[in-house]
């Protein structure tokens, strides 16, 4: 199966580059690029991309969080990943909230970046190293909600990791992963992984 994705960085250098490192992977197919918001929901609606690889700042006119919030208005595809250098809290809650399903740092290794998109395609969240290590920081503080070990696994869930790959990660059952996925579900009051992100991410003041 190839995925066909599309580049949305007001930087033409930035594109080449992304162009070129994904152009490395047989299964990835960059079918469009473009370097505003307008011009990201327009090719997205002329190519239809399984992925769409968004940097937050485009310049004058649309930014990248609208031009999120837009495309997912539009349809509940294709899967979007924030690529982008800012990495504030506010800009992660918001992305989430429009509607990414990951959140990329330019300076990520080629492997996470193929991985994120391949994830995207199954339905995946994944974060950036950076971002997840710090929400962990901040989900591990005993007087929290979370248990430690719910903390973990929630940080591990925002790595993109399946079920068999975080029973591997902590040393435990599918089974045992999936009862820690319940705990966590009911005292975040969701029922979805994406929805525990966002919610947790909320709930430690990431705004």
């Amino acid at each position: 199966m190839t995925i066909s994705v599309l580049l949305v960085d007001d930087h033409l250098v930035v594109r080449t580059g992304l162009r070129a490192l994904l152009g490395t992977q047989l299964d990835l197919d960059v079918i469009a690029e473009a370097a505003s918001g307008e011009e990201a929901l327009a090719a997205a609606e002329r190519c239809s991309p399984d992925v769409v690889m968004m940097d937050l700042a485009l310049g004058a006119g649309m930014d990248g969080i609208e031009a999120i919030r837009q495309l997912r208005r539009r349809s509940p595809q294709p899967a979007i990943l924030v690529f982008t250098t800012y990495d504030s809290d506010a800009d992660i809650v918001r992305a989430v909230d429009a509607g990414a399903m990951g959140y990329l740092l330019k300076d990520a290794d080629p492997e996470e970046i193929f991985g994120a998109i391949r994830g995207a395609i199954q339905g995946r969240s994944f974060m950036s190293a950076p971002v997840a290590s710090r929400l962990f920081q901040q989900l591990r503080n005993p007087d929290e909600v979370l248990t430690p070990r719910e903390a973990e696994l929630l940080s591990l869930l925002i790595e993109g990791l399946s079920n068999r790959e975080l029973g591997k990660r902590l040393f435990i059952s599918e089974a045992t992963v999936k009862t820690h996925l319940a705990h966590i579900y009911a005292k975040l009051g969701v029922d979805t992984r994406g929805a525990a992100i966002t919610t947790a991410l909320r709930r430690e003041g990431m705004r």
